[in-house]
């Protein structure tokens, strides 16, 4: 019976911590660049499931196989899948096609993001809509100098016809494993790029979130019926605890 209500609390745990990422992936479906959150669900618990043959020592058990004590959160992983590509016309939009991220400077040192939204600041910086500034290829802060900007697919700025510099990139091989993500849009790794890909970046556009709002909504239906499921278990196995314990202290 405890066995019974072990299963059913980790399972309303479990559904629990899913619910609260599948509402952080909602929240951000109009998040430019997002990388939604997946999750993986394992064994809370395995034992030995053993009975004693009958008219043998009790020290002779027979292992029957396992039993499992419920489920838990086993890992978060992000999904780098590239999303769709949104026309807002606006020159300071980027996107990027292929397996890459743009270069960004924060307080807490230098991170990768995968969200265009630039603008510029009062000092003509670059910079996120955070106000993290944008990196160049050399990693440093980029200055726009006054005038009409285009980006070449390369990532190679110009002013008014002049170069001022190259977009930073980092590339990576597995961004799944390299990266962690460190909060918002922004992620961590290594400093160098792990692959020869050669990103091509759209001006004019921004990423959309790699989110589908349609598999979100089923998963949340799902989560919450497998949640209600737990709670009656739960319910059922208060109640025929109870009824044991009335029982028990009938017999005494």
């Amino acid at each position: 019976m405890i066995k019974g209500l072990y299963s059913a609390v980790s399972g309303m745990i479990t559904n629990a911590a899913r619910q609260q990422v599948l509402s952080h992936n909602i929240a951000n479906l109009q998040t430019p660049g997002f990388k939604q959150v997946l999750t993986t669900v394992e064994d809370f618990m395995q034992k030995q499931d053993v009975q004693s043959p009958q008219n043998t020592p009790i020290a002779n058990l027979e292992n029957l196989g396992q039993i499992g004590l419920g489920a838990q959160i086993s890992r978060e992983y992000i999904d780098f899948s590239q999303g769709a590509l949104m026309d807002t016309g606006n020159q300071l939009d980027l996107a990027i096609e292929g397996n890459a991220m743009f270069k960004v400077k924060t307080p807490d040192g230098d991170r990768y993001t995968r969200d265009g939204r630039f603008i510029r600041d009062v000092d003509n910086k670059l910079v996120t809509v955070e106000g993290y500034k944008v990196l160049d290829s050399a990693g440093q802060e980029i200055t726009l100098p006054e005038g009409d900007v285009a980006v070449a697919p390369d990532g190679t700025i110009t002013v008014k016809g002049t170069k001022v510099t190259q977009l930073g990139f980092g590339t990576f091989k597995t961004p799944e494993e390299e990266l962690q993500h460190t909060g918002g849009n922004l992620f961590t790794g290594p400093d160098a790029s792990t692959s020869d890909e050669v990103p091509q970046v759209v001006q004019g556009y921004l990423e959309a979130s790699n989110a589908n709002p349609s598999q979100l909504m089923t998963q949340l239906v799902e989560v919450a019926r497998s949640y209600e499921a737990s709670q009656k278990i739960v319910q059922n196995q208060d109640e025929l605890l109870g009824k044991t314990i009335a029982s028990l202290g009938r017999l005494g």
